[in-house]
């Protein structure tokens, strides 16, 4: 009774937002004190919150299967065939990064054409001083565009909504994310990305072009989508998880290739912040990957050069040559861009925060329905076409200054000194920012030797719509990517502090727009080294390389002084169970046993078990995996007769597997090698085989027997029930498994020799916090 008023008290002082005088700290108990109680059940339901949305999550299977099948196979392949399948490989890595880089190409070619003819006919509107018809072109082509993705969005493929690169990092992580590279995805995400891009949204192509190269990757390693999929024996190879991962992960690193023509940047950024698992046989695949797909682009600019492509020319792919600026130091230049860098961690969090907020907001209208969440894309595209193209009516025109490069005032096409409303000799700074394509914004505001080109009410304004813009237009119902809007927004506070720090540096203008898009980014994002090498391979001079390490060392360290980064942030709105590198402090004080003792009882088998019993099993729990015990074995010299043995695990699709092939035997036995080889083969053993509803069992099969030993993995990876869970953690992320066997530390007659099964499930927060408020704490120091 005492023991319960006490939990009692706990648990209404946490509701009230109270502090527990008589709580103690987590991270001073001693492990020897149980912080779990034993009458406590610790809920390990795979349906993850998101909002009030319950989304069905299910990992894995990473781990290799050790099973008599898979030994049988591995001891019988040839020389020759494993040549066969490394050479498959790399013929795959090939074919994504060509695939992704024709893709790109096409991706490109069509943004500027659309975008080029519409912006070209609203400033003919425009010349004839026919605003409102020019307002009304520009806002109605918007909205066709933004309705041609939304649509698209809202009724085939909802998961190619976003930029996608969260989701793949979950999955890399081990969470299977459902319908993510799919045929369907792939298709809505190009003609998508194509349409809203062109319609002017405060969005870039990178992040969806990296979900492109990870949909191609995914498709080519199981033959095609999933009804129309090809049979081929080569192919047998690719259909396991392990490998399927290898792809994506070459996949994900040709699209940021695609997106900056980066190479190095895009295996680092692969590296850095979507891969969980890596190796250096990984490592050369993914730069070759890269490799293919930056001959593909330069392939095609050099073909478009001619003016056969029509508006598309270098202007197709984000590109800042500074190879021919001098660049120089002085130590007065230290301040300035430490300035930049805590600004751009200050200013990435901010935005971190507030995005949160407003992705909560849109979870809820979307909830409503498709047409809230087409209502809500539309409007969005309205507002943006209201703001762009009335804003620049407010800034003032500024003469031309001979001595600038480049023909002032612009034609109307590409580049800087857009005429917009202003006189012959004059031009519009702020239209030269808004009136043009995303990728047209970057050049301009990059642009070196023009140090008195952008005004400073102009800068501001330009920096407060894109703040704006970036926070509402991120999260609709279109295809989106952070890195462009993130860009445009540093490079503008960027070059607001060149021109504060104007007669104290001699650092142009344009640089300090790199800088503070790379510290803007850094500080949002919070990557490091793949972000100096895609600014490194950006501008094309190695003389900012110091310069720009220190920029973003600086944006990350405050960063993450505050929140998560960003794509961590949507991992978690999204109820995606990713495991981070580095274990929580609550865990360190609880072990692997105690947690399993909150748990319900483990569910196990036994080696030759009854058709009834796995039956009852499949279809009253979730569990994908279930231990295999034998009684009664014969042991070794030196143990006690009939011992309890445990075999290992086997899944629950090969259970149904099993099932469906009617793999029983009359009487309980084990079956012979040749016996199960006539049955089943390894390649059975791969695939996915749905649901027990699906499966036909009469009541006489009930009563028979299956023989589970030659489908059982005899080599799961064990922990002794006093491990720790937080090193428990990090070896289940390493190896990258699904299950995880706690054994008891003492063996004693009558008990069972498995404990446990820890799951990714139970290693986050928010499913021991539920139970254990006064554990877990978040990574912001509040509790959960």
């Amino acid at each position: 009774m005492e023991e319960s008023r006490l939990v009692e008290e706990a648990t209404t002082n946490d509701i009230n937002g109270q502090s527990n005088e008589e709580e103690r700290d987590p991270e001073s108990n001693s492990l020897r004190q149980p912080l779990l109680k034993r009458n406590r059940t610790l809920s390990s339901s795979p349906f993850a919150l998101v909002g009030a949305k319950v989304s069905h999550i299910e990992s894995l299977d990473y781990e290799i299967n050790e099973n008599d099948l898979f030994k049988h196979d591995w001891r019988r392949r040839s020389r020759a065939q494993v040549l066969q399948y490394v050479f498959l490989k790399w013929s795959l890595a090939f074919l994504v990064g060509l695939l992704t880089g024709v893709t790109a190409t096409l991706i490109n070619l069509a943004i500027e054409n659309i975008a080029g003819y519409k912006l070209r006919a609203v400033v003919n509107y425009i010349d004839d001083r026919r605003y409102l018809m020019g307002f009304a072109y520009f806002a109605g082509a918007n909205f066709l565009l933004t309705m041609i993705a939304a649509l698209l969005c809202v009724c085939f493929a909802p998961t190619a909504a976003g930029p996608g690169i969260p989701e793949i990092k979950a999955y890399l992580n081990g969470v299977d994310t459902p319908n993510m590279f799919g045929a369907t995805t792939l298709f809505v995400k190009i003609i998508g990305s194509i349409a809203a891009v062109s319609a002017s949204l405060d969005l870039g192509k990178e992040g969806p072009l990296v979900h492109i190269g990870a949909c191609f990757a995914s498709l080519l390693g199981q033959g095609g989508p999933d009804n129309y999929r090809l049979k081929w024996r080569w192919l047998r190879y690719f259909n396991n998880d392990r490998d399927r991962r290898d792809l994506i992960t070459s996949g994900s690193s040709s699209g940021v290739c695609a997106a900056f023509r980066s190479p190095v940047g895009g295996v680092l950024f692969a590296l850095e912040e979507v891969a969980t698992w890596w190796r250096s046989a990984l490592l050369w695949r993914t730069f070759f990957s890269t490799a293919v797909v930056v001959v593909i682009l330069r392939a095609f600019i050099e073909y478009c050069k001619s003016g056969n492509c029509g508006l598309f020319g270098r202007g197709g792919l984000i590109m800042f040559d500074v190879s021919g600026v001098s660049v120089t130091y002085h130590p007065a230049d230290i301040i300035p861009i430490a300035v930049i860098g805590i600004l751009g961690g200050l200013l990435g969090s901010l935005y971190n925060y507030v995005l949160h907020k407003v992705l909560r907001l849109y979870n809820l209208i979307n909830e409503k329905g498709k047409l809230h969440k087409l209502l809500l894309a539309l409007s969005v595209s309205l507002f943006t076409s209201i703001t762009m193209y009335g804003l620049p009516f407010l800034a003032k025109c500024k003469p031309c200054d001979p001595s600038l490069p480049g023909s002032c005032p612009g034609t109307g096409g590409t580049g800087n000194f857009k005429q917009f409303n202003c006189p012959n000799g004059y031009y519009n700074d702020l239209a030269t920012l808004l009136l043009t394509t995303n990728d047209d914004a970057v050049r301009n505001i990059f642009s070196v030797n023009t140090p008195g080109e952008f005004q400073v009410s102009s800068l501001i304004i330009y920096f407060a719509l894109y703040c704006i813009l970036g926070l509402i237009t991120f999260g609709i119902a279109v295809p989106s990517g952070l890195f462009l809007p993130i860009i445009l927004m540093g490079s503008a506070y960027g070059r607001l502090l060149a021109i504060a720090m104007g007669p104290y540096t001699k650092i142009d203008p344009g640089l300090y727009a790199v800088l503070g898009a790379a510290s803007l980014m850094a500080g949002s994002m919070r990557m490091t080294v793949s972000l100096c090498v895609i600014f490194l391979e950006l501008t094309n001079n190695l003389l900012l390389l110091p310069i720009t390490m220190l920029v973003l060392l600086i944006s990350k360290s405050v960063g993450d002084c505050f929140n998560l980064s960003i794509y961590e942030i949507i991992l978690e709105l999204k109820g995606l169970p990713f495991l981070d590198a580095n274990p929580e402090p609550w865990m360190r004080n609880i072990t692997v046993g105690e947690l399993a003792d909150v748990k319900p009882p483990v569910v196990t088998l036994r080696g030759i078990e009854k058709v009834g019993r796995i039956v009852e099993v499949l279809k009253n729990t979730t569990h994908n995996g279930f231990p295999v015990v034998d009684e009664g074995v014969v042991p070794p010299v030196g143990l006690s007769v009939g011992a309890t043995e445990l075999h290992g695990i086997v899944l629950r699709t090969h259970l149904l597997l099993v099932l469906k092939k009617k793999f029983f035997l009359h009487e309980r036995r084990r079956t012979e090698e040749w016996e199960v080889r006539e049955k089943f083969s390894w390649i059975d053993l791969a695939e996915r085989w749905g649901k027990i509803e699906d499966v036909a069992v009469t009541k006489n099969e009930m009563e028979m027997y299956v023989d589970l030993h030659p489908i059982t993995n005899t080599t799961p990876y064990t922990v002794v029930e006093s491990m720790s869970v937080a090193k428990a953690m990090v070896l289940f992320r390493q190896v990258g498994l699904r299950h995880m066997l706690i054994v008891p530390k003492y063996q004693a007659a009558g008990v069972s020799p498995v404990v446990g099964i820890l799951t990714r499930q139970d290693l986050r927060a928010h499913n021991i916090s539920g139970v254990f408020p006064h554990l877990v704490k978040s990574k912001s120091g509040k509790k959960h």
